[in-house]
């Protein structure tokens, strides 16, 4: 009879068992209000899925929606200013 063991190395991946990076972490509070303002878009969304869309529900898609491009292009600018200032 044959034995099958797994390898600890293989079952345990190190790699992937960490806590995240102190540079990861300040990206991901770079991202955080894109991140949210698609949250808020996406909640917006899910309320209109069971009943008929009404002026309110228009306006605050609207809104969410501009709330998303706006955090994204603030993200952008960042970004560019920030690997501009790095060359």
């Amino acid at each position: 009879m044959k034995h099958i063991a797994a390898v600890q190395a293989v079952v345990t991946a190190a790699e992937f068992d960490r806590e995240p990076t102190v540079a990861e972490l300040d990206a991901i509070e770079l991202e955080m209000p894109a991140i949210v303002a698609e949250v808020e878009l996406l909640d917006a969304q899910i309320m209109t899925l069971d009943r008929p869309v009404n002026e309110l529900d228009e306006r605050r898609i609207r809104r969410a929606h501009n709330r998303v491009l706006a955090a994204r292009r603030d993200l952008t600018n960042r970004t560019a200013s920030t690997m501009g200032g790095a060359a």
